[in-house]
């Protein structure tokens, strides 16, 4: 993990408009904007604890309203599944985060490519990252403890144990990576199926009684809600990421066809997976095949819009609006460029072109932020004022905090990578 320094200190209206007035578009880095936005979305979210909503309606007792956004805003108990089609928000997060790696793949591997690296480089740097993303996954399960709490179920160890084996499928056919996905899904399903997908008892629970019990002398490891093996469902999860990042990077297809099978592609998967938890439950805490499909359609269709709105949308009006304003002053073209409404996009962005940074920080530095920023130096007649509210206050004003140390990272061109 290291800091890195990247031409991004622009202002809203220049990071909308694209490459600057007389820079050829080939020449411009091939970084997918929505991307950027929907990390962000995702990791402000995350680190603002869901803006504290399932605690603030536990004042709002009998109200169905407020029952449906704790339910929302929280993990089910098990099954992930309501009303068919329904779901928690709170239960997307680790999908999204997953499906935007798989995303944002191949273009790091072209990037990489124009640099002139070799595929054994691209390779090793790949199982590297993979290594880091593990370890760094231990290091915030034993936060709290005195030592090395060796667990995998953290979101960065999951992405890790199955980042490795997704770059073979880098440059691969569509029909290749359909079958390697479909092949590990319906694999791991059989593997589960003689174990039931009962909590405490199904197959990857079992492995981890075993295989955590390693790390420990004193095999004091009696299990937990998640799995350890959670990561070979969620592999496919970062599969279809990757696969829509190569259809999103096709040059031959019109930005009309590439939206149309993202919207399509998340309507199949939703039906698959609601069919599919007939005889495979839809659980999120295990990563069930099921939830893999079901949570796919969701996590696409979100991206599907964000990149319609941002990047078909704003970004064919962005660029031809700069392109207009080549001709005239510096001065002129900025404001011409600039726009406040779009101002969402850049706060996002922010988050979301660190969002490594942004993990950690919510991972270890929301008690201290909380108690010690804000509990310690606004005055008391403030929490009294927010009242029934007072979570809501406290998870969003740690998060702008947050957001104004990545603001000075981005400004001062500070990224994180691994």
């Amino acid at each position: 993990m290291k800091p890195e320094t990247a031409d991004t200190n622009r202002t809203t209206g220049e990071l909308l408009a694209g490459p600057p007035p007389g820079e050829r578009a080939e020449n411009a880095p091939p970084r997918l904007l929505s991307l950027d936005v929907y990390r962000g979305i995702v990791m402000f979210s995350l680190f603002c604890a869901g803006f504290g909503l399932s605690k603030v309606a536990a004042n709002f007792p009998n109200s169905g309203f407020w029952e449906w956004v704790k339910y929302s805003t929280t993990h089910p108990a098990w099954l992930s599944q309501t009303k068919v089609i329904g779901f928690s928000l709170w239960d997307m997060i680790q999908p999204a985060f997953m499906f935007m790696v798989g995303v944002s793949m191949p273009y790091s591997y072209a990037k990489r490519e124009k640099l002139g690296q070799s595929h054994n480089k691209r390779l090793a740097h790949a199982w590297i990252r993979a290594l880091i993303l593990v370890l760094l996954g231990v290091f915030l399960a034993s936060n709290v403890r005195t030592g090395t709490n060796w667990r995998f179920t953290n979101v960065l160890a999951q992405i890790g144990l199955g980042y490795g084996f997704l770059f073979f499928l880098l440059g691969k056919s569509f029909r290749t990576q359909l079958i390697v996905g479909v092949t590990v899904l319906v694999g791991y399903y059989f593997l589960m199926l003689p174990w039931g997908f009962e909590n405490r008892t199904s197959m990857p629970q079992k492995f981890d009684l075993w295989f955590l019990n390693l790390f420990r002398p004193e095999n004091d490891f009696t299990g937990h809600d998640y799995a350890t093996l959670n990561f070979v469902p969620a592999f496919v999860t970062m599969l279809m990421g990757l696969m829509c990042g190569d259809l999103l990077r096709n040059r031959e297809l019109s930005e009309g066809v590439k939206l149309k099978r993202l919207f399509v592609s998340g309507a199949i998967l939703l039906v698959a997976g609601v069919v599919f938890g007939f005889v495979c439950p839809i659980v999120k805490k295990l990563w069930t095949p099921s939830w893999a499909l079901f949570c796919g359609a969701y996590v696409i269709w979100l991206l599907a819009i964000l990149y319609w709105v941002i990047d078909v949308g704003i970004g064919q009006r962005t660029s031809s609006a700069g392109r207009s304003a080549h001709a005239q002053t510096a001065g002129q073209a900025h404001s011409r460029r600039f726009d406040w409404k779009k101002c969402w996009i850049y706060f996002f962005v922010v988050v979301g072109v660190n969002s490594i940074a942004a993990y950690m920080m919510g991972q270890l530095m929301k008690p201290w932020t909380r108690e010690k920023i804000w509990k310690t130096h606004l005055p008391e007649k403030f929490w009294e004022f927010t009242g029934k509210w007072t979570p809501f206050w406290e998870a969003t004003l740690v998060g702008l905090f947050f957001w104004l140390i990545l603001w000075w990272m981005y400004r001062n061109r500070v990224f994180v990578r691994v």
